[in-house]
């Protein structure tokens, strides 16, 4: 029999993995130690190691090669569970396997940055390196028919999930070899050959000739729907010019075998005339497969084993039986039996694979525990707000009441009150004035950072935007690729979200700024040393009796806020302190289900946590509301005994109160608006990285379409692909799902037988900020995801920058993996920013 046809392969290009995958592994496994963040460094170097070595390895057609290359993909399904496949931006570059692109049309080479495009290609030189490899096989042997058998088999499973894997992978117009057409063709070449070697095996084990007919008609079948597929007008042109007629000459050739092993039958039953029928057109068939196939000797042996046999058989009719010879097409077919089909992609391809990245957790445990994470700050946080705003609350009241100051100058003291003392010495620890007026200032610069990076970035797009604009007026409807407004409506609206929150910021800043002019001369005072601010008071108007019911009364209620506030400090520092490890259980639902249950396993954990302390929380502010009422109640007493309010003592040592908690109060604004900037510098830093990887991709699109448009232009016309004769299609019929009416021509028929909180934006924690952790199935196109920020508490979240400030409906990106990357971001490009260095190239 004739040599089994072998798919070519797909040409690689290499490509640097090493630095974009280790971005997404540090960035989204941040919190991992030096040591664990060393150890997935190096499994990247060894990723980057055998991706170099097995594309190459495709093209050494033997057998050991295949371990090499499953291992590849083994290792690509298994990062794909632990990493966000749709935010590795990677231009893998694949040229089409048959090459034909600069005489036939269509696309020589693709660029995508999507590792299922990659994945695609490789499961797609699989395929083919396994009918290579069975059509290297000694099919002369047991080992090597077995062997050719499974390889075929496995391959026209590939080539069938291909079918429904690569419009996933390429949301636009794949390269030829990887078409819905091809991919009918290839599964279906590949099952035929199949048959054909079980067509073999069993002529070797001398099976009953009853089995074999029946297998060569199921052979014939299937030959016959490869070359109605073949001959679609939007493949013919693709085939190397020796596969068309091979695969008629192996049709005609199995219908010819068909009906020699079925005469065979024949003769064992003593049905002469019948035999002699199909014999006769067993010889027919013969010369048209060696003819077709332009194989003089392509089935020689069977050939003459079915002229000896008619002459033979002719001869003893003629002198002994005398049966009258029937017409063909009243013949019965001998039926058909089926052995070869594609068998399912196994899990794990190589026998013994080892995964690279095993000490990373899958991607959506690290999601989920991510997300538990951020859902208990946010209670946690929630209630320690509460427990600030109160106290904030009762510090305001002690202020307007001058207490305790009004209660310890009737200790005799003529000089500053101990705890005003107390707080003009914190006041001075932390700086004075001068710690708020640096902060101050520092602010403007910030803002100006974040502006500048923002406008950057939309002038990236709106280049990039014009740029297809005026390309797509030039060439008019042969500018075929998705316009830029279509592809950045998610990034406009995203940097639209950063202008709001830029624009927040700014009235954040201004309040900030009022809060401290309306306290500046109270705080300035605070910071100057006791011997200047107790000569700034005013001289005292008398004593009051220290032993009077009502300033023993106030003693005591001010012990009682003492002692309510040390209370708040301890569950405070527990509620901080709250930890529990949902690992185990998240990973459990996994294996059980197939997926976490975040919302609902987290919130059952957080609330036997969480709950006992909530209460506490509760409780607090209940006690508060009746301490207040009694501490003014008993202010009201004090003035009515002493007489000793309204003095301009009283009214200085009030201000220097309500300075005092006004300058914590600063101080923790601006501390929060520095690290607001900063952290929104990150965001936008790769916002706008992402933004760079898009432009490049663009670029590279558009530098790809001009030259085939190019070309195009000065391409002249191919002559048109001949029709293949009437007689190149199945005798027997198919019964298959390949369209039966090839646009090629007929079927092959012999002539024998023709007859028939606040708006006010400054987070505590950026889990709220406009870039969702992660990416989803529906999104198509890398998301921007930056490394999720630490969500320690803020202890001044009541300030005017809320801590948990969300910013809702903020969507993904472009759709997936649509276009390539280019490593860096505008501000490496331009060295703009420290410990950054410029990428090669730019």
């Amino acid at each position: 029999m004739s040599k089994l046809l072998g798919v070519p392969l797909k040409k690689p290009s290499e490509v640097d993995i090493v630095k974009p995958l280790n971005n997404l592994i540090q960035s989204t496994y941040n919190g991992a130690t030096t040591d664990e963040k060393a150890k997935y460094a190096e499994s990247v170097n060894e990723f980057s190691k055998q991706r170099n070595t097995a594309i190459w390895k495709f093209f050494e057609k033997y057998e050991a090669s295949l371990e090499v290359v499953y291992a590849y993909y083994d290792q690509i399904c298994a990062l794909e569970t632990k990493i966000s496949v749709s935010e590795l931006q990677i231009p893998f570059k694949w040229k089409d396997a048959f090459d034909k692109g600069s005489i036939f049309g269509g696309k020589i080479s693709l660029t995508h940055t999507s590792l299922m495009y990659e994945k695609v290609c490789v499961l797609f030189n699989i395929a083919a390196l396994q009918s290579n490899v069975a059509a290297s096989q000694a099919l002369d042997t047991d080992e090597g028919l077995k062997l050719a058998i499974k390889l075929l088999q496995q391959s026209a499973g590939i080539f069938q999930y291909l079918k429904g894997a690569t419009p996933a992978a390429l949301p636009s117009e794949p390269t030829p070899d990887l078409s819905q057409d091809t991919l009918v063709v290839l599964q279906a070449l590949m099952v035929a050959q199949a048959q054909e070697v079980f067509i073999l095996k069993a002529i070797k084990d001398n099976m009953k000739d009853q089995i074999i007919a029946k297998l060569c008609c199921q052979g014939e079948e299937f030959y016959a729907d490869v070359l109605r597929a073949m001959q679609k007008e939007s493949v013919r042109s693709l085939w190397e010019k020796e596969w068309i007629p091979t695969v008629a000459g192996k049709q005609a050739g199995f219908h010819a075998l068909t009906q020699l092993y079925q005469s065979l039958v024949c003769r064992s039953a003593k049905k002469i005339g019948e035999e002699i029928a199909r014999l006769r057109n067993a010889i027919d068939l013969f010369k048209a497969a060696q003819s077709r196939g332009g194989n003089e000797t392509y089935l020689d042996e069977y050939f003459s084993r079915a002229k000896r046999n008619l002459a033979e058989s002719t001869k003893d009719n003629e002198f002994i039986y005398n049966e009258m010879i029937p017409e063909l097409s009243t013949l019965a077919s001998p039926g058909k039996a089926q052995l070869a089909k594609p068998l399912p992609i196994p899990v794990p391809l190589a026998s013994n694979f080892k995964d690279i990245f095993s000490n990373l957790v899958p991607v959506e445990l690290h999601r989920a525990l991510t997300a538990s994470d951020m859902r208990k700050n946010e209670i946690v946080n929630g209630e320690i707000m509460k427990l600030r705003e109160s106290t904030q609350t009762l510090n305001a009241v002690l202020a307007s009441l001058n207490l305790p100051a009004a209660v310890e100058t009737t200790d005799g003291n003529n000089g500053l009150p101990p705890s005003l003392k107390e707080k003009a010495h914190e006041v001075r620890q932390k700086g004075g004035i001068e710690n708020v007026q640096t902060l101050l200032k520092d602010l403007p610069e910030l803002l100006s950072r974040n502006r500048e990076i923002l406008d950057e970035t939309e002038r990236l797009l709106d280049e990039e935007r014009d740029s297809d604009n005026q390309l797509r007026a030039q060439f008019k409807e042969r500018w075929t690729r998705i316009s830029s407004d279509k592809l950045t409506e998610m990034f406009r609206t995203n940097a639209k979200k950063y202008r709001e929150v830029i624009t927040n910021a700014i009235e954040a800043d201004k309040v900030v700024r009022q809060k401290f002019e309306a306290n500046q001369k109270g705080i300035q005072l605070l910071s100057l040393s006791p011997e200047q601010i107790q000569q700034s008071l005013p001289s005292a108007s008398g004593s009051v009796d220290p032993n009077c019911s009502s300033v023993q009364r106030l003693k005591h209620l001010m012990e009682a806020v003492e002692t309510i506030k040390a209370e708040r400090d301890a569950v405070e520092s527990e509620l901080k302190s709250a930890t529990f490890n949902m690992k185990d259980e998240f990973l459990h639902a996994l294996q059980k289900d197939g997926a976490i249950d975040e919302p609902a396993l987290s919130l059952a954990r957080i609330g036997q946590v969480i709950n006992p302390l909530q209460q506490q929380v509760k409780e607090s502010i209940e006690r508060q509301q009746s301490l207040v009422a009694d501490i003014q109640s008993a202010h009201g007493d004090f003035v009515s005994e002493t007489g000793n309010c309204g003095s301009s003592r009283d009214k200085l040592y009030q201000e220097l109160a309500s300075a005092y908690d006004s300058y914590v109060e600063l101080s923790g604004n601006l501390q929060e608006g520095t690290k607001f900037y900063n952290d929104l510098t990150q965001l936008l830093v790769v916002f706008q990285n992402k933004i760079s990887d898009f432009v490049f991709a663009r670029k590279t699109e558009k530098e790809e379409l001009l030259k085939d448009l190019t070309t195009e232009s000065s391409r002249q016309a191919c002559p048109a692909t001949p029709a293949l004769p009437s007689h190149y299609a199945s005798t027997s019929g198919s019964g298959s799902d390949i369209p039966s009416t090839p646009s090629g021509g007929a079927p092959y028929v012999p002539a024998a037988t023709a007859g028939a909180p606040s708006a006010i934006p400054y987070p505590t924690q950026v889990q709220g900020m406009p870039v969702p952790f992660g990416a989803t199935p529906g999104v198509p196109y890398p998301a921007y995801v930056p490394a999720p920020m630490p969500q320690s508490f803020n202890p001044y979240a009541t300030l005017p920058y809320p801590g948990n400030y969300q910013y809702p409906g903020f969507p993904q990106g472009p759709p997936p993996g649509h276009y390539g990357t280019y490593p860096g971001t505008y501000a490496q490009q331009q060295g703009g920013y420290p410990n950054q260095q410029k990428p090669p190239g730019w």
